[in-house]
């Protein structure tokens, strides 16, 4: 074996195997648990490949669960916080991309500096302000949080990204007659698809498995998966196969979303990392 192949292998192949191994263990685990009898999910030692298949727990999960509607939270939820996310994020970008005015730089910063915050001192003034406001346990609650922790990234993100789209293109269109809006809207706009792409599966992934705001801000006439599958752990007991069940379902449109939009995806997040 030549040496260049060799420290290929080693300096790159082999560890990149590992941590894809690493990384997809636990997925691989929690789906073929998903199909496995409950007699043999408590059976130790439980062995890596099911002895049998079945579809039980899957079954008890849409039969017997709310877990269908708890499915219709969460996308109301993440849809809404992606339309939120946009419509809020795409106009900052633009503005921080094409204007120069006084405290530019340190609005920038204020932004990227409310990441460096846990989520969990966020959830206190929310919780008191939606409560003042009446929309406790609504989706309307759910989404205003969920864009509070996703929106700085967001805008950072568009803003790299339309940093590197040239300025002359408005001016082109101002030329042309076309207004700001205009200029923003048919010129523009078309070019951000990739990184509109890119911000909008941020958002709905973040949503998706968002978990906190979801348990504080909502919890009993709106219920997320991501409160639902923490039913499933009781006290007592833990209800292994609707559990893994559950995980496997609500892993799946994450995951599906990724794979068809992975091209403009890559595209999206690395768009903005080159002026010019």
């Amino acid at each position: 074996m030549k040496p260049r192949r060799i420290t290929r292998l080693l300096g790159t192949e082999l560890p990149v195997a590992a941590i894809l191994v690493f990384a997809l263990f636990p997925w691989i685990w929690m789906v073929l648990s998903s199909f496995r009898p409950e007699a043999e999910l408590t059976r130790t030692p439980i062995t890596l490949l099911p002895q049998s298949l079945t579809l039980a727990n899957h079954i008890a999960l849409l039969a017997r669960t709310s877990f269908l509607q708890n499915l219709r939270d969460s996308l109301v939820v993440a849809t809404g916080a992606v339309l939120l996310g946009l419509a809020l994020s795409l106009p900052a970008a633009y503005a921080f991309s094409r204007f120069r005015f006084r405290g530019r730089q340190a609005l920038r910063v204020q932004f990227l500096a409310i990441n460096m915050f846990p989520v969990v001192v966020l959830i206190l003034p929310l919780f008191i302000l939606m409560r003042q406001l009446g929309l406790l346990d609504t989706y309307v609650a759910l989404i205003a949080g969920h864009a509070t922790f996703t929106l700085p990234f967001a805008i950072w993100l568009m803003t790299s990204y339309l940093e590197a789209i040239p300025v002359e293109l408005d001016q082109a269109a101002a030329i042309d007659g076309a207004t700001r809006a205009q200029a923003m809207r048919l010129v523009i706009l078309p070019l951000t698809l990739p990184g509109l792409v890119a911000v909008g599966i941020y958002i709905f992934i973040s949503s998706w498995n968002e978990y906190l705001f979801a348990l504080m801000l909502a919890g009993q006439r709106v219920r997320t998966v991501t409160v639902a599958l923490q039913m499933f752990i009781g006290e007592n007991q833990i209800q292994w196969g609707l559990l893994m069940a559950g995980g496997t379902v609500v892993a799946l449109p994450a995951t599906l979303l990724f794979l068809a939009a992975q091209k403009r995806l890559v595209g999206g997040l690395t768009g903005g990392a080159v002026k010019g």
